[in-house]
């Protein structure tokens, strides 16, 4: 009986002893080394070790059949083996570094972030209601960073040798159709919207995201803020006008709105223009912005509208007329857009959104009448998918909708219709892939089709980065861009193709606690530009897409805010070559548009004692092109350079009221923007000309600024 339980015993143990199985192997990364320290089991178990010094592990287990063996460390990507238990032996682990979104490398090539959450900002928000001369124009400081050309009479976005016209506008996403305000010839405009609604803001110079379309040189990102941090009242009252905005939260739902009214006639009364212009009315405007923002647990909802209504009545020097020419204008605007970002479970992403917008314009002429009418209205849905953090990928779709109307009325009874009806469709795919925290790549192809060009269009955009060092890192892009002729154009003929550019860009940027260096070049490709053969486009031109032409440059940036206590600045430079044969050009040539070299320094100082920030900022850009018919050459003369230095002075009156002091060419500098030429020559058989100047040589801005708010803190320059 004895012999029989030790018999039985020593079974027993045979058994276990052979249900254990070893499991080994080695772990090293990508270059080979050991890696100690990691964590290597099996799934749902207790079994498992830690490798050596040596990287390798071993530990035995009593689970059979197919297990999964994970490795993981930190830094380090997880590893997974899945196999019989009986396979896992000598097994050689290649860990892959983790992704860092922090430290890792970040995609910069043709893109300017201002956010406060970017890693890659080299603006704030703030800085455009800050920066002396921009008097909170988003776009006024925007043409401070490289890669845009000063043209002073316009106030436009122009941008690496491209019309302001391929420049688009997006909020949230979604396009808008007027984003400046209606203006009169030699007389800038200004964006439509403050920058006090927004979170941040893309501005891509170049080779953006095939996420967007329809712009051969620039697209430019506003994005709303998603939950406001408290309740305040802003109010403003300036020497151009006033205005009020308030917050509102109730629970996770909250409502900003501003409104503001602006009239120039009193400043004209005391301060008048004196550049060949006399105002009947000078430029009068309401307007008003608002956003609804509701946040679920997995998703949130906005709602952005903007009205605008303005009028004005000036009267113009022309060399070709014996009296000043009148020119009357009444625009109205109202935009509309709405968006919903919904996460879903396994890091899928939902973006969907709409919007519209209707734009009118009543135009005289002297006595010729102009009615323009724009509709325009976008639709968009937008899947994002993270599998890993490594790997994302998101498609989408949209539909453009564009109604354009022109009525042209002569006084003696002519009268003439155009209009233009498209509906265009796009859909585009895109992923980025991070090989490592040194390399990573966005690729994306877009694809369009236009109803009134009726044709195709394929884009693929690529995008490549990596990381040279822990401070710096290289960027390279390449990418195809398709844009509609204008509408003034389409109007007239619609039997023209899209316009094309290919942009070749790289990148390097230096980032070290507060200092931003940016060096970029760039090469820009253009083919089918539209030509026509009067002077401007009407109905009676002959259109073709015969049009070429290029742009290349390159474009420095150095932003620092730590060397100096209390002082912030950047300093700017682009140098640009860039030819065309487009519009009327009888050969190809630089545009009046494009200054070889810009040049824009920006200061920002706290005195502490004054309890004030001053700032100056400083425009140069050299001489632009103009024709002169008094010569064979076309376009082979350039105006003198233009020079601005600008200063503002922001005092804090208390923690929650602000006066605000601009004056814009402080030293009244004599800027030429163009020369007319007369149509016909004089007794002596030349040309006469006129200068065009600005409006005025200087403006002076004064403004009072309080808010009220329930930590008694804020103000609208919060850094104050």
């Amino acid at each position: 009986m004895k012999s029989q339980v030790t018999f039985s015993l020593l079974f027993l143990m045979a058994c276990v002893s052979s249900a254990q199985l070893t499991i080994n192997g080695t772990v090293t990364d990508k270059s080979n080394v050991p890696v100690a320290g990691a964590n290597v089991y099996l799934e749902g178990t207790y079994d498992g070790s830690s490798t050596d010094d040596n990287g390798k592990f071993s530990f035995e287990t009593s689970e059979t059949g197919t297990q999964t063996l994970i490795i993981s460390m930190l830094s380090y990507e997880p590893h997974y083996e899945i196999g019989d238990v009986s396979y896992l032996k000598n097994l050689n682990i290649r860990l892959l570094e983790a992704v860092n979104s922090l430290t890792g490398v970040t995609l910069t090539a043709g893109t300017f972030e201002a956010g406060d959450n970017s890693k890659v900002s080299v603006l704030k928000p703030l800085d455009i209601v800050t920066t002396a001369g921009a008097a909170g124009d988003f776009v006024a400081a925007l043409q401070t960073l490289p890669g845009t050309s000063t043209v002073n009479e316009d106030g436009r976005l122009f941008v690496r040798g491209g019309d302001a016209g391929e420049t688009q506008v997006f909020i949230d996403g979604l396009r808008v159709f007027q984003p400046f305000n209606a203006t009169a010839n030699n007389i800038p405009t200004r964006g439509r919207f403050s920058p006090f609604l927004f979170k941040g803001i893309t501005f891509s110079t170049g080779g953006y995201s095939a996420e967007y379309g329809q712009a051969l040189s620039s697209v430019l990102l506003l994005n709303t803020t998603d939950v406001p941090d408290q309740e305040k009242t802003d109010i403003s009252i300036m020497s151009v006008g006033g205005g009020v905005g308030h917050t509102e939260i109730w629970g996770d739902e909250s409502l900003s709105f501003n409104t503001q009214y602006i009239n120039l006639a009193p400043y004209e009364s005391l301060i008048p223009s004196n550049q060949g212009i006399r105002w009947n009315s000078p430029y009068e405007s309401i307007s008003g912005e608002a956003v609804f923002r509701s946040k679920g647990e997995k998703g949130i909802f906005k709602l952005y509208t903007g009205f605008n209504h303005a009028d004005l009545d000036i009267e113009q020097e022309n060399i070709n007329f014996d009296d000043f020419v009148r020119f009357q204008l009444t625009n109205n605007n109202l935009y509309f857009n709405s968006s919903y970002k919904h996460f879903f479970a396994k890091d899928w992403t939902l973006t969907s959104g709409a919007s519209i917008s209707w734009d009118s314009n009543a135009i005289g002429i002297v006595e010729n009448r102009i009615d323009v009418k724009e509709t325009g209205s976008h639709l968009k849905l937008k899947l994002k998918k993270s599998f890993t953090n490594r790997f994302s990928l998101s498609f989408g779709t949209e539909l453009f909708n564009l109604d354009y109307e022109e009525t042209f009325k002569a006084p003696d009874g002519f009268e003439f219709d155009s209009d233009y009806d498209d509906q265009l469709f796009a859909g585009f795919v895109e992923s980025d892939i991070f090989f490592s925290n040194k390399f990573a790549m966005k690729l994306g192809a877009r694809i369009e089709n236009s109803s009134v060009l009726n044709e195709f269009s394929f884009s693929p955009r690529l995008s490549l980065a990596y990381q040279s060092s822990e401070k710096g890192q290289f960027s390279f892009a390449f990418g195809d861009f398709y844009q509609n002729p204008q509408s003034t154009i389409l109007s007239y003929d619609q039997s023209l193709n899209a316009e094309k550019t290919s942009h070749y860009i790289l990148n390097y940027q230096y980032l070290d606690n507060g200092k931003t260096f940016r060096a970029e070049a760039y090469y820009k490709d253009y083919s089918g530009l539209v030509k026509y053969n009067t002077e401007l486009p009407q109905f009676d031109s002959q259109y073709s897409n015969n049009g070429s032409g290029y742009a290349s440059g390159v474009d420095l940036f150095w932003r620092d805010n730590k060397s100096i206590d209390n002082l912030d600045y950047w300093v700017s430079y682009s140098c640009l070559d860039t030819e065309r044969d487009f519009r009327n050009f009888r050969e190809q040539a630089t545009p009046n548009f494009a200054s070889k070299h810009n040049l824009s320094v920006v200061t920002k100082y706290w005195v502490n004692k004054l309890r004030s920030q001053v700032g100056l900022s400083y425009n140069y850009a050299s001489g632009r092109p103009y024709d002169n018919p008094n010569t064979a050459d076309f376009l082979a003369e350039k105006t003198k350079s233009f020079n601005n230095l600008s200063l503002n002075w922001a005092y804090l009156i208390d923690q929650q009221k602000i006066l605000y002091l601009s004056v814009n060419n402080i030293l009244g500098f004599n800027n030429i923007n163009n020369y007319q030429y007369a149509n016909t020559p004089n007794i002596d058989g030349v040309f006469d000309r006129q200068a065009i100047r600005p409006a005025a040589d200087s403006f002076l801005f004064v403004g009072f600024f309080w808010t009220i708010s329930t930590d008694n803190k804020s103000n609208q320059l919060d850094n104050l």
